[in-house]
């Protein structure tokens, strides 16, 4: 979880109040998160000064000529991106204390009605497909709450926005530039302007090897280094605002004196994008001169039916069952009280329409990303109530089933029955190369079987496999060097594709054994195949009178020779199963090719 440090006497003059480190502590605890570090009792531990003493006599770091601040380091929730900075700190405890109502974010036009515009042209679809923005109009900083704003992005960039590969966010003074803005995406070499910080005019090539050594921005060189266009953000005069993820410009630079700040946000990932827009001016419209107003902009993106007006500040209504909260919570709460300890958590609420007793109507604010079912209402309304003072006693209503899924049962009897059988399972990784999962196996790749990695980083993994087979001879010749005869087995799932569901591939679970020694042991592989069929109650059907078992609820299975190119010729066998009148192929056993045992070094 993300740890956030601000500083300790701002933080409790926001809050209204001192707290000694044990009562902070525990408001942090009451609220969900976690005071981490108070850093100066920590130094006065490590000088053995009492706690009295230390804000005074502890010699603090001293940064540009003036000492550090006290300051707390606060544990977050990693999805509570909301209290990514000291605003959102001090924002959401306050109305937690009920010292505050929660703000009224609204869309204030400018002055002259005109929105400023953001095309995205069709050629951002190569690179970076979505964008979004908005202006902080009449702002003012202070070095804190600059230096917050700062932080606030970076630990956007960090958390949500995965590094900078889904969401990259820019910030720019808009007294320095002109709008209507377009988002482009050009050639490199076609891109100049000076980077921030610097003076020097570079192209986007030059720019890419002037940072390559840079400790910070070099780790996110990868995201557009290889693509033939890079993404870039442009005023009306062609001035270069940005080259997202990367770095913004010089020109634009904004500072302690910028009243007006415009935001461009470029995106993979659209909802990401939305969130981290909502996120960034919700925490700082309260500086403006206005508090928690926000200028929209117009996103003009015909070529993929993304053009809009944002931000969408908007609370979003939804529905939450008292019986449900009170269930889980084992509390007798009325729907009055309930929506009163929702007031506490940021949201408001208000018991349903007469016709509906047992529902309440609940509006989640912009900054709360996070909410997405009725059990994230619940949550808080169980952290309003206070956890310490919830009963002690078991749930009337669970979210989980207490007992394992159908497969990984029958997948633990298996592994069961292989183990007593004196075979060692084995877990090798899921993916594996191209050539290992079909040509060493002689199998060919219709093209519609697995599912290949888009941009391998090793000819290693390529695919996912769809045979367990290819990761249990990988193991047996790593481990060739022991004894034999080795007996192997695995139980774990294998992909394919599928393009009639929604992910377009679906998993299966799989069990295969290897029995490597110095004969076929053909009819070692049977016998387990046998006790594993016979342990899952299904009886053995053979051809002649009198030798087949008796099958436990129309459960039957038999074997029959097939020409499997992976085998030895004539020394391979189908095993057919029927269940409840229906027959069906569920697997295959024999010995291995010569081919496949010199591909695999087993010869």
């Amino acid at each position: 979880m993300p740890t956030i440090t601000v500083d300790k006497a701002a933080l409790f003059d926001a809050l209204g109040r001192d707290y000694t480190t044990e009562e902070f502590d525990e408001l942090c605890f009451e609220f969900g998160i976690e005071l981490d570090e108070d850093v100066c009792i920590a130094e006065s531990k490590n000088e053995g000064m009492s706690n009295k003493t230390q804000t005074s006599t502890i010699d603090r770091p001293v940064v540009s000529g003036k000492q550090e601040a006290p300051q707390l380091k606060i544990e977050i929730p990693a999805n509570r991106y909301d209290m990514l900075c000291f605003e959102g700190i001090s924002l959401m405890l306050n109305i937690f204390n009920g010292k505050q109502e929660s703000p009224n974010y609204r869309l204030k036009l400018p002055p002259t009605g005109d929105l400023q515009s953001l095309t995205a042209t069709k050629d951002t679809s190569r690179i970076r497909p979505f964008v979004s923005g908005a202006i902080l109009r009449n702002v003012k900083f202070t070095k804190e709450r600059y230096d917050s704003f700062i932080a606030l992005q970076d630990k956007l960039h960090q958390n949500l926005a995965r590094q900078r590969t889904l969401v990259a966010i820019g910030t720019h003074d808009l007294d320095t530039i002109e709008g209507p803005f377009t988002y482009e995406a050009l050639p490199p070499e076609e891109i100049k302007f000076a980077p921030l910080n610097q003076t020097r005019v570079m192209t986007a090539v030059e720019l890419m090897k002037f940072y390559e050594n840079d400790k910070h921005l070099s780790r996110y060189l990868h995201i557009i280094k290889d693509s033939p266009v890079y993404p870039v953000i442009l005023d009306k005069n062609r001035t270069v605002c940005s080259m997202p993820p990367i770095i913004n410009s010089n020109h634009s630079k904004i500072s302690l004196n910028t009243r007006n700040v415009f935001i461009d946000i470029t995106a993979t990932d659209i909802t990401k994008a939305e969130i981290c827009n909502n996120i960034l001016v919700t925490m700082f419209s309260q500086y403006t001169d206005e508090p928690f107003t926000i200028e929209p902009i117009e996103i003009i993106s015909p070529h993929n039916n993304q053009s809009r007006r944002v931000p969408k500040l908007s609370p979003r209504p939804t529905n939450a069952s008292v019986s449900y909260i009170n269930a889980c919570c084992g509390l007798s709460l009325k729907p009055s009280e309930i929506c009163s300890l929702l007031t506490r958590m940021s949201y408001t609420a208000r018991p349903s329409p007469p016709g509906s007793p047992d529902t309440i109507d609940v509006l989640v604010p912009p900054t709360r990303a996070d909410v997405l079912h009725q059990a994230d209402i619940m949550e808080d309304v169980a952290i309003a109530y206070g956890f310490n003072k919830l009963p002690r006693a078991f749930p009337q209503v669970s979210g989980t089933v207490g007992q394992p899924l159908a497969i990984n049962k029958l997948s633990d009897i298996v592994r069961l029955e292989a183990a007593m059988a004196g075979w060692s399972e084995v877990m090798p990784l899921i993916l594996c190369s191209h050539d290992e999962n079909f040509a060493w196996l002689n199998r060919i790749d219709d093209g519609t079987t697995a599912v290949r990695l888009a941009n391998p980083k090793t000819a290693e993994y390529q695919v996912v496999r769809t045979s367990l087979l290819p990761g249990l001879l990988k193991t047996i010749r790593e481990n060739k060097h022991h004894g034999v005869p080795m007996k192997i087995f695995e139980v774990s799932d294998v992909a394919f594709k599928d393009l009639s569901l929604e992910r377009k591939s679906r998993n299966e679970r799989h069990f295969a054994a290897a029995w490597y020694g110095k004969s076929s042991g053909f009819e070692v592989v049977h016998g387990l195949m046998d006790r594993i069929m016979l342990m899952l109650k299904s009886a053995f059907v053979v051809g002649e009178e009198g030798l087949s078992g008796k099958a436990q609820g129309e459960s039957a299975y038999w074997i029959s020779e097939v020409d499997d190119k992976t085998f030895f010729p004539s020394h391979a066998a189908q095993i057919h199963l029927r269940i409840g009148g229906k027959e069906s192929v569920v697997g295959v056993f024999g010995i291995l090719h010569p081919t496949v045992l010199e591909r695999f070094e087993l010869r």
